[in-house]
């Protein structure tokens, strides 16, 4: 996916392909309408280079993201480039404390999709009903509402609240996801997504009807026999950069 290297002092071929991939999943994100003005965020550590991430600027829709206009950034949120914008603190301080914290957090989502705050409004939270919950079941962490997360003591309790998982329900909040890599994170994150769409169409017309777990057993467990190209999450996420590409290649840049 990455193009050439830009002539820019400072910029590594490692970070150079980081910056590309993240940019397109911004416009990822704008292409399924997962934004909210200029809010929410997705980060992503700068490979080969201890304690530095890649951030969205603050100001600026999903839609106009590029490779070159993100902020580099340590796990304080101080800047390492230069760069005219600001990073949101309300974004950083939560994504911070899965980064610090977990060496397998490479790539840290947000969204306040419509449907996920919906469910996460909900006092029992996604229900196990249909194909996608099925099968995440049992991988989704609840973290309660503080108010807007600008404070670093929440962070032991985001961390002791996700436990071993790397989903979760942000109550009356949001969904967060994370990842070893940023196409696993973000297809940990559609499937939460559409598991909270389908809820939210599906408890208008009547009572949700369970999974009984032994079939959840065995819908989680063929899964494995699904053969993907590439690693896990890829095809997935590069099929959609092509319908991007067929939109703005701009994003490259």
């Amino acid at each position: 996916m990455a193009t050439a290297i830009p002539e820019r002092a400072g910029i590594s071929e490692a970070e150079w392909s980081a910056r590309q991939q993240l940019a397109a999943c911004y416009r990822v994100f704008d292409h399924l309408g997962w934004t909210e003005l200029i809010f929410n965020h997705i980060t992503l550590r700068v490979p080969e280079e201890e304690g530095a991430f890649l951030i969205n600027p603050f100001g600026l829709h999903f839609s106009e993201v590029t490779a070159s206009n993100l902020v580099k950034i340590d796990i304080d949120g101080n800047k390492l480039s230069d760069s005219p914008w600001g990073v949101n603190l309300a974004g950083f301080v939560q994504h911070a404390a899965f980064h610090r914290h977990l060496p397998d957090a490479h790539c840290v989502m947000h969204t306040h999709t419509t449907a996920g705050m919906a469910v996460a409004c909900l006092e029992d939270g996604l229900s196990i009903s249909n194909f996608y919950a099925g099968q995440i079941a049992g991988q989704i962490a609840y973290h309660d509402f503080e108010g807007i997360t600008v404070r670093d003591d929440e962070a032991p309790r985001l961390i002791a609240n996700l436990g071993d998982k790397r989903l979760m329900i942000l109550r009356n909040h949001g969904l967060l996801s994370m990842g070893p890599t940023l196409p696993i994170a973000f297809l940990r994150l559609w499937a939460l997504e559409r598991a909270c769409q389908i809820q939210v169409a599906s408890a208008p017309m009547g009572r949700l009807r369970e999974i009984p777990a032994e079939v959840l057993a065995v819908h989680q467990r063929d899964q494995a026999k699904l053969v993907r190209p590439g690693m896990p999450g890829e095809a997935e996420f590069n099929a959609l950069v092509r319908l991007v590409d067929r939109k703005d290649r701009g994003w490259r840049d």
